[in-house]
């Protein structure tokens, strides 16, 4: 018996829920009510299940992500994107670890739901036009102007030095290592003189209410005792697991020029659910 295309896909259509929403929790939301519609569907009619999967979940996702904007505007603090436990084989496909970094998803927060969906489609999954317009309802010619814009809006805002893998994760072990020690010295050492700390507490755990910056401020932040500070992958990425009575926070660091320039910190409690087990993603 044929494996259900939805099962065969599903990795591939969290990615893309995942991608869209910045939230794992409504990215599986999402899977379930596009199974729901898969599962009324008249399989002889679909030439190509894969393609008509991604856009069930695009149209759903929208939906969704547009919700979700309202609820957003209202929340206590920076939203931050839910970080995910990654196996290292993640890296291994540079575009897909790029475009999963909690940097790349906090600057995806910044476009519309439809130019995101766009983004998403074309420079992730490199969906034809033609089927993202059927995906979001627009005709080929809007759907090229959108990716167009939000192409150029992505590439204002994300980091301009590509950094290798090598360099990123030895300054991650560093910062980390500064952490573990609660030295004030280490930490000024390792991050750039006008980095900044976003964090993401959402009015449940303990949590600058607006970004800090400047290395002198964030190091006397984090310059803190008695804390469990572990390595971890996220998000396709090296990153870090911290501990502190009981509570655990995810932070993820955005690295150029061999120091760190941003740090995001996330301790919403209902962000750390995927932290246990890796989650699959695939393009």
């Amino acid at each position: 018996m044929t494996e259900d295309p939805f099962v065969v896909h599903r990795s591939l259509l969290f990615t893309v829920a995942y991608e869209m929403l910045g939230s794992s929790a409504d990215a599986e939301d999402v899977l379930q009510e596009s199974w729901l519609r898969w599962a009324d569907v008249d399989r002889a009619q679909v030439r190509d299940p894969r393609a008509y999967l991604v856009r069930t979940v695009t149209r759903q996702a929208l939906n969704r992500l547009r919700t979700l904007s309202r609820s957003r505007e209202e929340y206590v603090g920076e939203w931050l994107p839910e970080p995910l436990l990654t196996s290292p084989d993640v890296a291994e496909d540079i575009e897909l670890a790029e475009n999963v970094s909690i940097a790349m998803l906090t600057v995806l927060e910044t476009l519309g739901p439809t130019e995101r969906a766009v983004f998403v489609l074309r420079e992730v999954f490199e969906v034809p036009y033609g089927e993202i317009a059927e995906a979001v309802g627009k005709s080929a010619a809007a759907v090229r102007q959108i990716a167009r814009r939000a192409r150029e809006h992505v590439a204002a805002r994300r980091p301009r030095v590509p950094v290798s893998r090598s360099e990123q994760q030895a300054v991650v072990e560093r910062f980390l290592a500064a952490l573990r020690t609660g030295q004030l010295q280490e930490l000024l050492d390792v991050m750039a003189p006008d980095v900044v700390l976003i964090a993401d507490g959402g009015g449940l755990a303990g949590a600058a209410p607006a970004p800090i910056h400047g290395a002198a401020l964030v190091a006397s932040m984090l310059a803190v005792p008695d804390r469990v500070v572990s390595a971890v992958w996220l998000n396709g990425a090296p990153a870090g697991r911290i501990e502190i009575d009981g509570r655990v926070a995810a932070v993820s660091l955005v690295v150029e020029d061999g120091k760190v320039t941003r740090i995001h910190a996330i301790a919403n409690p209902r962000k750390m659910t995927r932290l246990d087990e890796p989650a699959e993603l695939a393009r």
